[in-house]
Order: C-alpha cells, then structure tokens, then sequence
C-alpha cells in the first residue's frame, strides 16, 4: 500500500497561482455543500439527463460540478494529486493557459460520461475529472519524473510514469467494467476519470509545441 505525498520542483520557476486557487475553491465549495445540504448538491452537480433535457438551463453545472465533492476523502484525494502534480503542469503552461486546460479536461470529462450514459439522474461532481487531465499532461511534460511515495514507514523515490500509471489502470478497468452497468460503479464516474485523462494528453501535445515556440 502507498500513496503520493511529493515531486520534484527543484526547475519551478512560478508559483502555482491556480492551482492553489482551484483547492481553495474546492474547500470552499464543500464548506458550501456541507452547510447548504443535499438541495445545493443536486442544483450545481452535473446531471446528464437533466442536462440533456435543457442544456441552457444547466449549461453552468458543467464548471460548478467540478468544484464540487461528495466527501473528505474524496475532496483530500482530489487535492493531494492536484498539489503534487499541478504545479508543474502550471508552471510549464503558464497560468492563462493552465486555467483555459483545466477547465477544458474537466468539460471532456462531464461530457465522456454524458456520452455513456445520457439518462443518468445520478448527479455528477468532484474535480476527478479535470485532474485526470493534470496527470495525462505531467506524464507528457515530464517522462522521466520522480514522485515521492509513502510506503509504510518509508519515503521513497518513484517514476511519476509507474504512480500514475497504476491510476490510470484502475481507471481503466473500473470504466470498462462499468460500460454494461450504466458506466456508474459505486457512484463513481469512471469514464469521467479517462476522458479527461485522454483530453489532458492531447491538450498537452498541442500546448507543449506552442509553448516550446515562444520560448
């Protein structure tokens, strides 16, 4: 059993304005959740059927939804691989163009998940999604990186490639596990997760070239 708690920043150059703006966001949002009840829940999280009934209506839950979580582990979860990996994708992107990705994952991911199941009445949120996108892009910015990972008592050095990758099976699998059943396991939106992975990895392939250009 492990788990991330750290990478390497030493090449850095900026601050992750963003990306510490997206936890903060998040916090606050959940503060919100927690006070407001299961009403402020089902209004803001992403709904496919409802969504596909009036898409003008719910047009915003696409970017609220992604604010949103559905409880401590999954806010903790969420933000932990944002603050790890993050960073780094920001400072290689920038901070105008690392908004316009994040958001950008987080919207292929509402919308793969929309694709599996359009009748769904399950509301769908959590930033799973948009960092599914952060991870596809670390591993296209940085092949060769190193993530620090707690095993046991121990801190140890592995390839970003292997904790990453790991996810990414997991992700796989349960998605596909879950096509027959509606693409929903245990109220977790799997195909979110490896649309926003796929999004994140194509974003990054065209965003590295132009940023590769103008240095």
């Amino acid at each position: 059993m492990f788990f991330p708690i750290g990478d390497d920043n030493s090449d850095r150059k900026t601050a992750p304005l963003v990306t510490y703006t997206v936890i903060a966001l998040s916090a606050l949002f959940f503060l919100v959740e927690l006070s407001s009840g299961e009403a402020f829940i089902v209004q803001w999280a992403f709904v496919p059927r409802r969504f596909l009934a009036n898409p003008g209506r719910d047009f915003l839950t696409v970017f609220t939804a992604m604010f949103m979580h559905a409880g401590w582990l999954h806010l903790g979860g969420n933000m932990l691989y944002l603050w790890i990996f993050g960073d780094n994708v920001e400072d290689r992107f920038g901070h105008a163009k690392f908004v316009i990705f994040y958001l950008l994952c987080g919207i292929a991911a509402m919308f793969a998940q929309l694709a599996f199941n359009p009748g769904s009445n399950v509301p769908n949120l959590g930033a799973s999604g948009a960092i599914a996108g952060v991870l596809g892009a670390y591993i296209v910015l940085f092949p060769q990186g190193k993530v620090k990972v707690l095993m046991g008592q121990r801190v140890v050095p592995m390839p970003a490639l292997v904790v990453i990758g790991l996810w990414i099976v997991l992700q796989f699998f349960s998605g596909i596990g879950s096509i027959a059943s509606t693409a929903e396991t245990g109220g977790v939106a799997y195909m979110a997760h490896i649309g926003g992975f796929i999004a994140g990895c194509v974003l990054a392939f065209l965003l590295r070239g132009i940023v590769a250009r103008r240095r």
